[in-house]
Parts: C-alpha cells; sequence; structure tokens
C-alpha cells in the first residue's frame, strides 16, 4: 500500500448510510461522520482519507443529470489532490452513475471507486463495512508509481467491475451487481487479485485531465415484448422532443418483423431519432443480420448496440447528444467503444 496515498470518499446517499430509528424501526439518511463511527477500522489505513458529503443525502431513485454533473465537479475540483476517490451510492441507479461519469471524465488516471450496501452500515450483518474497506484500499492501491486501476469501477461482495460494463442484477443478495460481458477488474478474498490485463491503462502518463458536463437527456427506451401494439410504439417514438431511443430485442437483437413496426423506425430514422438496437439479456451481444427477424432494423437505419448494457447505452447516447455532433456522427460514435463500454 502507498503510505503517501490520500483517498477523498464522497457521500451521496444511498442504503449504506442508513440507520434503524429504534422508535419507528424505519430508515433514516445520517452524515458521513456517523458512517465512520460505525466503520472504526478505516482509521487502520496509514494513509489521509477525507470526505465530502453532499448537503442533503439523495436517494438513488432521484438522481437525475445535475446529480451527475455535480458529482463529476466535485471530483475534477479536488482530482490533483487525491490518489483515488470512493463515492457511496445507491444501488439502484449505481450503474447508471458510473457508466455516465466514465463518459465525462477526458484522460482520467485515477481510480473512482462506486461502492454502497444492501444492508445498512448501522446493521449487524451490514455487507457495507467490507465493501468500503475494500474500496478505499484499491482506490488507494499504486504500483510503480501509477494507479492499479485507474478507471471508474464499482466495487461490490468481492469483486471489482468496469462501472459501464455492470448493471445491478439482484435485489436480495449481496452480490448485488453482475458484469456478464466483461471479466472482473479483480477478486478480493484473503489477497486482493488484479486482473491487469483487462484493465484500462493510459498509453502515457496524463496531467491533463477534464470533464465534459454536457448532457441531454431526451432520450427514451423501447422494450420490445410479445402482443405489443402499434399505438403503444408510435407515442414512444413520436413522444415530443424524443433525440435518441434505446431499442430493448429480443436474443441477439432480434425484433417484431411486422411492417407497420418497421415503417415506424424507418420513418423515425428520416426525422433524425437515433434508435440503438441493445438486447434484453443480460449476457451476451446484439448480432444485427445473423436472424432475419433483425434484417429488418439495420434496413429501418437501427444501429447495433453490441455487447453494451442498458445503463451504458442510455448514458452514452446522454453524452453524444450533446457535443454538436451530427446525426451520423452520433451513430458512428455510438458504435465505436469510447471508454472500454462495449467490445468492438
Amino acid at each position: 500500500m502507498n503510505e503517501k496515498a490520500k483517498i477523498l470518499i464522497i457521500y451521496t446517499g444511498g442504503t449504506i448510510g442508513m440507520k434503524e430509528n429504534i422508535e419507528s424501526g424505519a430508515l433514516s439518511p445520517v452524515n458521513f461522520s456517523e458512517i465512520s463511527n460505525e466503520i472504526p477500522e478505516i482509521r487502520k489505513f496509514n494513509f489521509q482519507i477525507d470526505s465530502i458529503e453532499f448537503d442533503t443525502p439523495i436517494d438513488s431513485s432521484d438522481i437525475d443529470f445535475n446529480f451527475w454533473k455535480k458529482l463529476a465537479n466535485i471530483i475534477f475540483d479536488n482530482y490533483k489532490k487525491y490518489t483515488g476517490f470512493v463515492v457511496l451510492h445507491g444501488t439502484d441507479t449505481m450503474a447508471f452513475t458510473a457508466s455516465m461519469l466514465s463518459f465525462m471524465f477526458v484522460n482520467l488516471n485515477k481510480p473512482v471507486i462506486f461502492t454502497g450496501s444492501q444492508l445498512p452500515i448501522g446493521m449487524l450483518r451490514t455487507d457495507g463495512k467490507e465493501n468500503l474497506i475494500s474500496a478505499i484500499e484499491i482506490a488507494a492501491a499504486k504500483e510503480n508509481n501509477q494507479s492499479v486501476v485507474p478507471e471508474v469501477c464499482i466495487y461490490f461482495e468481492n469483486r471489482l467491475f468496469r462501472g459501464n460494463r455492470t448493471r445491478k442484477s439482484n435485489a436480495e443478495y449481496f452480490n448485488a451487481f453482475a458484469s456478464e460481458n466483461y471479466p472482473n477488474l479483480a477478486n478480493v478474498g484473503i489477497n486482493i487479485k488484479y486482473n491487469y490485463k483487462y484493465i484500462n491503462y493510459p498509453t502515457k502518463q496524463l496531467d491533463c485531465f477534464s470533464v465534459n458536463t454536457k448532457i441531454e437527456n431526451r432520450v427514451g427506451v423501447l422494450k420490445l415484448f410479445p402482443g405489443i401494439t402499434k399505438e403503444f410504439v408510435n407515442a414512444i417514438v413520436n413522444t415530443s422532443n424524443i433525440k435518441a431511443l434505446v431499442l430493448e430485442t429480443f436474443g441477439s437483437g432480434n425484433a417484431i418483423t411486422k411492417k407497420w413496426f418497421l415503417d415506424i423506425l424507418k420513418n423515425a430514422n428520416k426525422k433524425g431519432l437515433v434508435i440503438a438496437n441493445v438486447t434484453q439479456c443480460s449476457a451476451g451481444s446484439v448480432q444485427q443480420g445473423k436472424y432475419q427477424t433483425s434484417v429488418g432494423l439495420i434496413d429501418a437505419g437501427v444501429i447495433s448496440g453490441n455487447d453494451i448494457t442498458t445503463e451504458a447505452a442510455i448514458t452514452k447516447l446522454m453524452h453524444l447528444l450533446a457535443q454538436n455532433y451530427s446525426i451520423e456522427e452520433v451513430k458512428k460514435q455510438f458504435e465505436t467503444s469510447i471508454s472500454g463500454e462495449m467490445s468492438v
């Protein structure tokens, strides 16, 4: 461990920061000082640990683009002061936030580790203690004067994931997250075993970190299901001012072959709507054209999301649409991996 490490913990809210009211039994947020009191072990780290907390802790279900901008700017403002960052965040939308920050950060060369818990920190069986302690250790880890994991990551239940490859997959057990299409960046047991070949390292030392906080949130999601109606599809596709649509398809990118459905998509594409094909499956990839049921999507101008998660697809489109790109450039950039979010 690097003795000169300096870690900044950013507490935004979430289950990890909840405590049970003895009288009512209801859970309510607490400030970070109460969290740290529940985990005296963090005082044993032989390096500096500071903290910043949001004035009002936010339930992750209420997170929006303003939250993302605020969090990104906190990291930017403190970037030169710290070795790494640990973000305490609610689990429900953690994968969305981690994905968005991976696109907002330019030339990131330090760890930004998201973590939280399924049980509040004040409960006897909480998973929050181990998650926070290990996240701090990973954020501080350096080898040859280089951060071991200079990425936006999610750490949960003994596993470190690339943030924009991750999704919440379990609401009941401690292993709440999964990264089905990309290997873990680290596995944590008695020792922390890093999977170095899967970690993104800069090709040269970077000292020009910046944050692009432009976000266009006029993005929608249409999940296909058997029996979906023309009226429903029309209502989603023709939503006022919508600029992009994530189309959650079956299997390897397959969809309805009915003429009315493909005509709606084709007309929307002609009007400038960006439509991205993302599989509903937890693992695997979109392969447009592999089956006849996806050929029509190509003809309708739908672009492939390959093996990207829905969370990363939504936030990537929000990022790209805000960059003053042409529609064709947005489509090109979407089908290109810009932050390790898809295999191409």
